[in-house]
């Protein structure tokens, strides 16, 4: 059995402030971002709304994804977290 992999974005709210990340436990990870029990960036801005993830069962891929990710335009990433919502609607 291989293991996942998830590259997330959270929010702070809609069109707010953005923040991209990996984990190998999205739930634990999430609750820890909402929970204010990571310090750092999503709890100085209170960024705890998952709006965006990707799974892959590649480590390296996560991480260039992340990368990837974390290099685009702002506008760019807006777009992803609205084509990701529509397509759980």
């Amino acid at each position: 059995m291989s293991k996942s992999y998830y590259i997330y974005i959270l929010a702070s709210k809609k069109n707010g402030t953005l923040y991209i990340g990996i984990t190998g436990n999205l739930e634990e990870r999430v609750y820890q971002h909402k929970h204010n029990l990571v310090e750092g960036f999503t709890k100085k801005y209170a960024v705890h709304l998952l709006v965006y993830c990707e799974e892959t069962n590649d480590v390296h891929a996560a991480l260039a994804r992340e990368k990837q990710l974390k290099n685009w335009h702002r506008k760019w990433k807006l777009e992803l977290n609205r084509e990701g919502q529509s397509s759980l609607e």
